[in-house]
C-alpha cells in the first residue's frame, strides 16, 4: 500500500451490535500507518450500533444514519458518494470478511493492470441456505456473461475511485457489484481471501432475498446483453412465434382445403394465439427501443464508457 494515496472504506450497517467496536479496532489495527476515512453506514438499525460506533469516538470514523431501512445496495451507494479515497474498499460489517487482507489487495490494483479485485472467499463459514443459492447465481453469471469471477457475492473488493463512482446500485445489486463493473468496461480480476464465522448478532440472509437476488440477477443480464437494443431480444422471440404460429395455420389451412374439419382443434387456437404473440412481441421490442433511446438521449448519456484518450505526435494539445 502506498503513504501517499488515501483510502476510504465502506461498510453498511444493520443491527451489528458487538460486531462494530471490533470491526473498528481490526481496521485500525490493520491500516494505523495509511490515510483513511472509515465510513459506516447505518441503514436503521434497532438495537445498540449506532451508540457503539459514537463510543468510539474514532477520528477515522465517518457516520452515515439513514432515515429508514433502505437496503444493503442503497446503503453501499450512500457510501461510495461520500467517499473521497484514491482507492475505495468495501466489506461487510459482520467480521466475516478480514481487513488484513486489505493490504495485499490493494497492492495487487496498485499495480495498474485492473480497476477492481475481488476477493474469492475459499473456505466459506456459512450454511447452506447462503451458500447454495450463492453458487447458482455464479454459475449463470460465469456461462451467460464473459466475466470469470467465481465468487460474486463476496463483499470484500477494493475498486479505483472511477470505478466505484460509476456504479448504480439499487434492489440486491450489491451482491452483483463485479458484474455492474464488468459491464461498465472494467478490469476485474480476483483473489483468494479469509473468511469467519459471525460472531455477533444474526445473518439478514432468508430465502426471501434469495428470490430478490434472482429477479435482480434476470435484469443485470438483460442490461447486459439487450439495454442499448432490447428489439434483439423481443423482435427474436416475436418473430420466432409468429413464424411458428404462421406454420401451423398454413398446414390447418391446407387440411380445410382437402376437407378436414379444424374448427375444434386445439391446434388452431395455439396458430393463432402465436401469431398475436408473435406480433406483440415485436411491437413491445420496438416500444422498449423508442424508451432506450430516450433514456439515453434526454440525460446525454452514451451506450458505451472510455477508458482514456491519448494523443501523440506534434498534433497532440
Amino acid at each position: 500500500m502506498n503513504s501517499d494515496k488515501f483510502y476510504s472504506l465502506i461498510i453498511p450497517m444493520y443491527n451489528e451490535q458487538g460486531n462494530a467496536s471490533l470491526l473498528i479496532d481490526r481496521i485500525n489495527e490493520v491500516l494505523h500507518n495509511y490515510p483513511y476515512e472509515l465510513i459506516l453506514i447505518d441503514d436503521f438499525s434497532t438495537d445498540g450500533t449506532v451508540k457503539e460506533i459514537k463510543s468510539k469516538n474514532d477520528p477515522h470514523v465517518i457516520l452515515v444514519e439513514l432515515k429508514k431501512n433502505y437496503g444493503q445496495s442503497s446503503a453501499m451507494m450512500a457510501g461510495i458518494d461520500i467517499a473521497k479515497g484514491d482507492y475505495i474498499i468495501t466489506l461487510d460489517g459482520d467480521l466475516q470478511n478480514d481487513p488484513s487482507d486489505i493490504p495485499a489487495m490493494v497492492n495487487l490494483l496498485e499495480q495498474g493492470d485492473y480497476d477492481l479485485v475481488v476477493g474469492k472467499r475459499a473456505k466459506r463459514k456459512d450454511s447452506s441456505l447462503r451458500t447454495v443459492p450463492s453458487r447458482i447465481a455464479n454459475f449463470i453469471i460465469k456461462h451467460s456473461t464473459k466475466l470469470q469471477i467465481s465468487d460474486q457475492g463476496c463483499a470484500l473488493k477494493v475498486f479505483t475511485r472511477d470505478t466505484a463512482k460509476e456504479l448504480n446500485l439499487y434492489g440486491e445489486n450489491h451482491r452483483f457489484i463485479s458484474l455492474l463493473a464488468h459491464l461498465n468496461g472494467a478490469r476485474i480480476t480476483e483473489m483468494p481471501v479469509k473468511h469467519h464465522a459471525r460472531q455477533f448478532g444474526e445473518s439478514k440472509y432468508g430465502m426471501n432475498r434469495t428470490f430478490k437476488v434472482i429477479n435482480d440477477l434476470l435484469l443485470v443480464l438483460f442490461n447486459q446483453r439487450y439495454l442499448s437494443k432490447p428489439i434483439y431480444l423481443f423482435g427474436n422471440i416475436g418473430m420466432a412465434a409468429f413464424t411458428l404460429g404462421m406454420f401451423i395455420n398454413a398446414y390447418l389451412f391446407i387440411l380445410k382445403i382437402m376437407g378436414n374439419e379444424i374448427g375444434t382443434r386445439p391446434l388452431l387456437i395455439l396458430g393463432v394465439l402465436l401469431v398475436f404473440m408473435g406480433i406483440q412481441f415485436f411491437t413491445t421490442g420496438i416500444i422498449v427501443d423508442m424508451l432506450m433511446k430516450t433514456y439515453y438521449e434526454s440525460q446525454s448519456k452514451r451506450p458505451f464508457n472510455i477508458r482514456k484518450i491519448s494523443r501523440f505526435g506534434e498534433q497532440a494539445v
